[in-house]
């Protein structure tokens, strides 16, 4: 199968939906306005909130260094089918962990929860979650079947995978799709713990992303996700006409929602900070990279 190239969008301001984007926003609405509208606020500098919001955790930096080596890998396997020599990954993902590792700061740090999160540790993890991944069926299937497809494949695109849904913007960015006879397969790698009602949400968005960017039906893709620790383990999702329908209309509602907190939609300029409400839930506060911001006097 020849996909055709991703459609490419003009840039407008308005605001764009995504999983992720809505999910900070149900959790706290404070945390949201310091994620997406840190020039808006009177009381603290842009260049601080941004500082916070550039920290990073242990969970996620092992999460964003599998994900960029297994993006790393199969690029590789575009250009070279050759066997994967694990030392020789090994140290390359070594490599990306100390350069990771050592040009950001870990909010665990920065908060005084430990007084340091080594390259070492954060390996350990890497290395085992990878493992895993090169032992699995998947890369078996990858090298057997959907390696003579290596020029179709589309692995992380660039940006931030922009679509229209019901004609409302909206990212739904894959990470890796691979069209095989008359199929598109989807893959979609998680670090962290199963949840499949959330990462069934996001599958059917890069259904969604697929069928409007390559023309194809939604019973042609196969979505699925895929759980690398603590074992290797995969989900499909069978999407099916119902799901499609009923995503599109959330995705209506949900930006729908977004906009309320908006005076001007088209620009995307927010409200006052204090209709943002900070969350009740001292669990989103616990992980939260803006808690500081909440605690200094603004309880």
């Amino acid at each position: 199968m020849k996909l055709p190239k991703i459609k490419r969008f003009p840039f407008t301001d308005i605001l764009g939906w995504s999983v992720s984007r809505f999910d900070t926003f149900s959790n706290c609405q404070r945390q949201y306005f310091y994620n997406y509208y840190p020039r808006y606020d009177r009381e603290n500098p842009a260049e601080k909130i941004q500082k916070l919001k550039a920290l990073t955790s242990y969970a996620l930096e092992v999460g964003n260094i599998v994900h960029d080596s297994i993006r790393d890998l199969l690029l590789r396997l575009q250009k070279s089918s050759k066997p994967i020599s694990k030392p020789n990954f090994m140290k390359y993902v070594r490599a990306m962990t100390e350069k990771y590792c050592g040009s950001k700061i870990f909010s665990e740090v920065y908060y005084k929860q430990k007084k340091a999160i080594t390259v070492d540790e954060v390996f350990v993890q890497v290395e085992k979650i990878l493992d895993n991944f090169l032992k699995s069926d998947r890369l078996k299937w990858i090298f057997e079947t959907a390696l003579k497809e290596k020029d179709n494949w589309v692995i992380e695109p660039e940006g931030f995978g922009e679509t229209r849904i019901n004609d409302y913007k909206a990212y739904c960015k894959v990470d890796f799709l691979i069209p095989v006879n008359d199929k598109i397969f989807i893959l979609d790698w998680k670090t962290g713990k199963q949840d499949l009602t959330k990462h069934t949400k996001q599958l059917v968005g890069y259904s969604l992303w697929a069928s409007y960017h390559f023309g194809v039906d939604s019973s042609a893709i196969i979505p699925t996700v895929v759980y690398l620790n603590p074992a290797y383990f995969e989900q499909n999702v069978s999407v099916t006409n119902d799901m499609l329908a009923n995503f599109q209309k959330q995705v209506e509602e949900e930006t729908k929602v977004m906009y309320d907190y908006l005076k001007n939609i088209e620009h995307n300029v927010p409200k006052e900070k204090d209709c943002f409400a900070k969350t009740d839930k001292e669990i989103f506060c616990k992980y939260c990279n803006f808690r500081e911001l909440c605690l200094n006097g603004n309880l």
